[in-house]
């Protein structure tokens, strides 16, 4: 190996250790009983009976993958269902699943806006989608994180463009729970006629009366023109899919994105379970209202002991505890107190933000909120 580039990854390595910032892999067992709060499996679908057992099913009938990308023959049956499945649910015409969300908002973001265009960007999406606007081409202006009056300023102060505006957001932005007003925003789109991308990645099935997002939960369905989503999330499995009106929305994808057309396309197992899960999103409706309060307990319940955390009803409360020493050592009590947790960490998040990110799911121990703020009281004192 090339000493003076070993060189250079030791010298940066050794910066990560030297702020408390070096990430590491740590491998989950199987059989880990400790109350999960970092993960994203909101719903608890990942082990639901059904779904594992879709998944089992098509593993049986196609094997343990695609085995192809699909273009050539990764593009099975079940992949076709569960696109029309995902556009019904959702309430637009064209669906594509892809491999990962990072790969989706790439794949959108890289591929549609180009140079002459401009992209008006909350401050806090996520990195796969500065990702894609980076390489785009296109002109890039974020606007302070949820502040439409700062958008909609933007709209009126840029002159008229060739090009294409383009606005892109979050419905739950995962590092803060929080949501920007998605009855506005649409309010803007009709107004500015910019095209709308929205992330609805950690907000599908916890929002609306059949669970397909926050559009649904604010009452405007289907309002952005292209939404990303994630099948492993809320929906325990494994993907990401775009959401269009325009079928040439879909079709330049199929044609032009290559985080969709040079990979071995995602396994026929994960697009069963996810069939399956959607079904089962749909079902839970009557506890929707549940989940919701129970985001309001765990936040009211931190906020009497001490700790700032911000009002909302999302799966995603941001315990900010400041430095990442600090951070990591309330990571370890609660780890050693039962806790699966997760210390978020520079540069994920704004230096002097580390927090643990605590991620609800359905299914929590009922003494998990008294037990939590005891470790948590224990370390303060």
């Amino acid at each position: 190996m090339n000493a003076a580039l070993l060189q250079r990854l030791r010298q940066s390595l050794l910066q990560r250790e030297g702020s408390a910032l070096r990430r590491r892999l740590v491998a989950r067992a199987a059989d880990d009983r400790r109350v999960n709060l970092a993960d994203n499996d909101y719903l608890g679908l990942a082990r639901d009976p059904a779904v594992v057992a879709a998944a089992t099913a098509a593993l049986h009938a196609w094997g343990a993958s695609s085995s192809a990308s699909p273009l050539v023959t990764g593009y099975t049956e079940l992949h076709q269902q569960l696109e029309r499945t995902l556009a019904e649910w959702q309430g637009y015409e064209q669906a594509l699943v892809l491999n990962t969300g990072y790969a989706a908002n790439a794949a959108v973001l890289g591929g549609l806006p180009r140079k002459g265009d401009l992209v008006l960007a909350d401050r806090l999406v996520h990195a796969s989608m500065l990702d894609g606007i980076l390489k785009s081409g296109a002109r890039l202006r974020r606007f302070a994180h949820n502040d439409l009056d700062a958008l909609e300023l933007m709209l009126h102060e840029e002159p008229a463009l060739d090009g294409v505006i383009f606005v892109v957001t979050e419905s739950v932005y995962s590092m803060d729970g929080d949501s920007p007003d998605l009855r506005r925003l649409a309010s803007l789109h009709q107004r500015f006629g910019f095209c709308w991308v929205l992330d609805e990645a950690h907000a599908t099935g916890w929002y609306g009366a059949t669970g397909s997002g926050l559009q649904e939960g604010q009452g405007v369905p289907a309002a952005a023109d292209i939404v990303v989503g994630t099948l492993g999330k809320g929906l325990g499995s494994h993907g990401a899919y775009v959401l269009a009106h325009a079928p040439e929305v879909r079709d330049a994808l199929i044609n032009f994105a290559g985080e969709f057309i040079y990979s071995t396309y995602l396994a026929p197992a994960s697009a069963a379970a996810a069939l399956a899960a959607i079904d089962r999103v749909r079902a839970l409706a009557s506890e929707r209202p549940s989940l919701h309060a129970l985001s309001v307990e765990w936040r009211d319940g931190l906020c009497a002991a001490g700790f700032a955390v911000p009002s909302g009803d999302s799966p995603i409360i941001p315990l900010i505890l400041g430095d990442s020493d600090v951070t990591l050592r309330y990571a370890e009590a609660l780890r050693g107190a039962g806790f699966l947790v997760s210390a978020i960490r520079p540069p994920t998040v704004p230096v002097r933000t580390g927090r643990i990110r605590i991620s609800l799911r359905r299914g929590l121990p009922a003494d998990s909120l008294a037990s939590f703020l005891s470790v948590l009281k224990g370390v303060s004192a």
